[in-house]
């Protein structure tokens, strides 16, 4: 990764690091996000219970992820520890590496159409953005999804060549909810009362597929779940009315994610 933080991790906080030496006690790395810096593991710190030998969980050149302990700025040493990263820890900090090296390679690209210093143009665009966002990746996430405006942060030329990559390579989020209508009618006409009564959640904005036995599968998929919920709601509460007018059975059984 080429953009690198500042100064030292905060204890507790969740790194990234490479495994440089092993020794028999004890572990050395040097922490991916923080320009190299070096840290030590203990061995009581790599993995519960009694360890027989210490390369049975690391080697040199692995990247792990560790969990800061304990920081000495005098002495300039960091203490990690290996076994009290959970999974979860893990597979978001993971996530979020994959995430910044996901936006370096968009800004590189750029970097290089414009024949401009990489690191540079990153530097420009990390500056400007991590002032109102946790994460560069976040603000492209929104950009993707029309919610923010980079010609608000970046200058013009920058911002749209910005912006046309990200909506190239990020899809926006989608949230998906429904569950299972069941409609029992025994009108001579039922198969249309039924028909029509489904014609109404679609045409609210939910997607119907009939599941067999009077039940019918309905689904609405949108960008956020205010917005899923909403459309989903008109369906329902369009289909019920359009039921009970025409003495038709109407039950929702929500699909739970």
């Amino acid at each position: 990764m080429k953009l690198q933080k500042k100064g030292y991790p905060e204890e507790e906080e969740i790194v990234l690091c490479t495994v440089t030496a092993i020794n028999p006690y004890s572990i050395f790395t040097t922490l991916d996000e923080y320009d190299g810096r070096t840290a030590l593991i203990h061995i009581s710190e790599v993995s519960p219970g009694r360890i027989r030998n210490i390369r049975d969980y690391v080697k040199e050149g692995k990247k792990i992820v560790c969990k800061v302990l304990k920081i000495n700025k005098e002495k300039g040493h960091i203490d990690l520890s290996l076994r009290r990263v959970n999974e979860k820890q893990k597979r978001n900090k993971l996530d979020e590496i994959k995430k910044q090296q996901f936006v370096e390679k968009i800004i590189e690209q750029i970097a290089k159409r414009n024949k401009k210093d990489f690191e540079k143009l990153l530097s420009e665009v990390a500056e400007k953005i991590l002032n109102q966002y946790d994460s560069i990746f976040e603000a492209f996430e929104l950009v993707s999804q029309d919610q923010l405006d980079l010609s608000k942060l970046l200058d013009k030329k920058l911002s749209e060549e910005l912006t046309e990559s990200i909506k190239q390579k990020i899809t926006p989020p989608e949230v998906k909810i429904g569950g299972l209508i069941t409609l029992t009618t025994y009108a001579a006409n039922g198969v249309e009362l039924v028909k029509n009564a489904l014609k109404l959640s679609e045409k609210a904005g939910a997607n119907v597929k009939n599941s067999g036995g009077g039940t019918y599968t309905i689904e609405v998929v949108a960008e956020e779940y205010k917005t899923a919920e909403k459309i989903l709601k008109k369906a329902l509460t369009d289909t019920e009315k359009f039921a009970q007018k025409n003495k038709i059975e109407f039950k929702f059984e929500r699909k739970e994610e």
